[in-house]
């Protein structure tokens, strides 16, 4: 009886020692469990605050950040000029981009074009199979600011010494004729792109955009043949094969008539046209060589003038002029205007 006593009593000592140890292991994975829980949810709070923090800072980021790196940019303006630039207008033709009859029936009153709307259709999708389907621009950046030279023919521009001031811009956009060598101390020898319509058109070099201002159905066809036959019809100047060619589409021309001008003058000029399509295409404008000169007479800077009657023909000159006055008045272009004088 005594060894079955100590037998059950040893039994019995073992029992309790195995109950006690898997009572504290059991203790002790709930311990863990509790641990893992308690991680687990803490990881999910941080993780939680973080993503809002993050999204709160990326949304702010968002927000208020400026859609290039100028001091001021043109495309965050919602008032430019009492909302006129409508930048929802195309100012480049792309075979994406279909005129409708209204705005052809006002562009072929400006020449006379006889041709119909399906020619002008046909016509300008041949177009497009030769030169490229998307205009040349440069897009806005962040950390970029697209800085823009307008850089007209007026005779202003003698003696005026902002030749190295033009050179500094990205873009140097010059018109027609307008040229540069001889001239270089007061226009600058830089031309990224050159807007001419066929009649005033001159060579470009390969670094320089030919931007058309079209008239009539023939002046697509004048690039299309001279592309490819090298027809280049009376008066019409030869083309390069490996020109860089962008195309003002013609309902922005019938947009800056109607909206900017207010339907003054017959259409408006390569200059005034020159202008607008930077405000669309650039971030910070500077504009030289506008207006008459400081005697009041509208000339070239490379002619000696002769004719002191000269006037605007069949443009609101003195109307664009004022536009022009009234946007650096506004800050939203810097309007150097005849000897060395900004605004």
């Amino acid at each position: 009886n005594i060894t079955t006593k100590k037998r059950h009593s040893q039994i019995f000592t073992i029992l309790k020692m195995t109950m006690t140890y898997l009572f504290i292991r059991l203790f002790l994975m709930a311990l863990m469990i509790s641990k893992l829980k308690m991680l687990v949810l803490l990881l999910c709070f941080t993780g939680i605050g973080v993503y809002f923090k993050m999204g709160y800072h990326f949304t702010y980021y968002a927000m208020n950040q400026k859609p290039c790196a100028c001091k001021k940019c043109l495309s965050e303006d919602k008032q430019l000029l009492l909302d006129q630039s409508n930048r929802s207008i195309q100012p480049f033709l792309t075979p994406d981009f279909s005129i409708l009859e209204n705005e052809f029936n006002w562009w072929k009153r400006l020449q006379t074009e006889s041709r119909s709307f399906g020619v002008y259709e046909t016509t300008v999708a041949n177009f497009f199979k030769i030169f490229p389907r998307n205009p040349d621009v440069i897009q806005p950046k962040p950390d970029h600011c697209r800085t823009c030279a307008v850089v007209g023919n007026s005779g202003n521009l003698r003696r005026s010494h902002y030749g190295p001031l033009i050179d500094l811009h990205e873009v140097v956009i010059r018109m027609n004729t307008g040229i540069t060598r001889g001239f270089e101390k007061d226009v600058g020898n830089k031309t990224t792109h050159r807007v001419m319509y066929p009649e005033s058109a001159v060579d470009v070099d390969d670094n320089t955009h030919f931007v058309l201002f079209p008239f009539k159905i023939q002046d697509f066809e004048w690039l299309i043949n001279a592309s490819t036959t090298g027809f280049t019809g009376r008066s019409y100047m030869p083309v390069p094969s490996k020109i860089k060619v962008m195309v003002v589409n013609p309902a922005f021309m019938k947009y800056v008539h109607d909206v900017w001008l207010g339907h003054r003058g017959l259409y408006p000029s390569t200059g005034f046209m020159a202008l607008i399509l930077a405000l669309h295409i650039c971030d910070e404008v500077d504009v030289f060589g506008y207006g008459a000169d400081s005697n009041g007479n509208w000339s070239h800077y490379w002619e000696i003038l002769k004719n002191k009657n000269l006037k605007t023909g069949v443009h609101a000159g003195k109307y664009e002029y004022d536009i022009i006055w009234r946007l650096a008045q506004q800050q939203k272009i810097k309007f150097y205007e005849a000897v060395m004088k900004t605004i």
